[in-house]
């Protein structure tokens, strides 16, 4: 008849958490979210549409940017940056409701892109400034990739949301005053020259008790 033993076996490697998969989710997420952010505002400032406007006798051509065309991509751009910054300073339910406005950012940055694909009325605006003339219209227009290359870059913030809406939960936050289990780390307290005032003073600072 075999021993049987009280002490628990470990556990195998099957059982064993993997703490890599929040460290990998944690590392794809800001690199999606930060280059998403980049081609964002990269391609949002690449021209857009071309065309040309009839100006004494003659054609007087004309570009716009994304930005000139829409602002709204680059702008949800920056707040999808600052939100992917602040997953990380949150925790709870103030993790999930950044996570979501990542997302959002995203989904409203491509939206938005897509929606002004084929937009005139910039190219509009300047052709009837170029002529003198509120009834000018812009001819010839052409429309560039650009704003689909925005779209491609909102989608990557998009993602990087859903991912933190997914596994933000067992992600890390910033403040190194506590160990990976939530406990407060141990500190040593500095030492205290009792001959010297300043230290004294800065113990107190610290919520110290010099005598000791």
């Amino acid at each position: 008849m075999g021993c049987v033993s009280a002490v628990p076996h470990p556990p195998s490697e099957a059982e064993a958490p993997d703490s890599s998969t929040g460290r990998r989710t944690v590392a794809v997420a800001l690199l999606l979210g930060a280059l998403g952010a980049t081609v964002v505002l990269l391609a949002s400032g690449r021209t857009w549409a071309r065309g040309s406007a009839s100006i004494g006798g003659g054609t007087l051509p004309l570009t716009a940017d994304g930005r000139a065309v829409t602002g709204l991509p680059a702008a949800l751009a920056i707040v999808g940056l600052a939100a992917l910054v602040a997953v990380f300073a949150v925790r709870g339910r103030g993790r999930l409701l950044v996570s979501g406005l990542l997302a959002l950012s995203g989904l409203g940055a491509a939206l938005a892109a897509v929606a002004a694909a084929d937009d005139r009325a910039a190219l509009d605006e300047r052709a009837a400034t170029a002529t003198a003339d509120t009834a000018a219209r812009v001819v010839e227009l052409t429309h560039t990739a650009w704003p689909y290359v925005t779209a491609s870059g909102a989608a990557l913030i998009l993602l990087a949301g859903l991912l933190a809406l997914r596994f933000g939960s067992g992600w890390p936050a910033m403040g190194g005053r506590y160990e990976r289990d939530g406990s407060p780390r141990g500190r040593t307290p500095a030492p205290v020259d009792p001959d010297r005032p300043e230290d004294l003073w800065k113990a107190l600072d610290r919520g110290e008790d010099p005598t000791r």
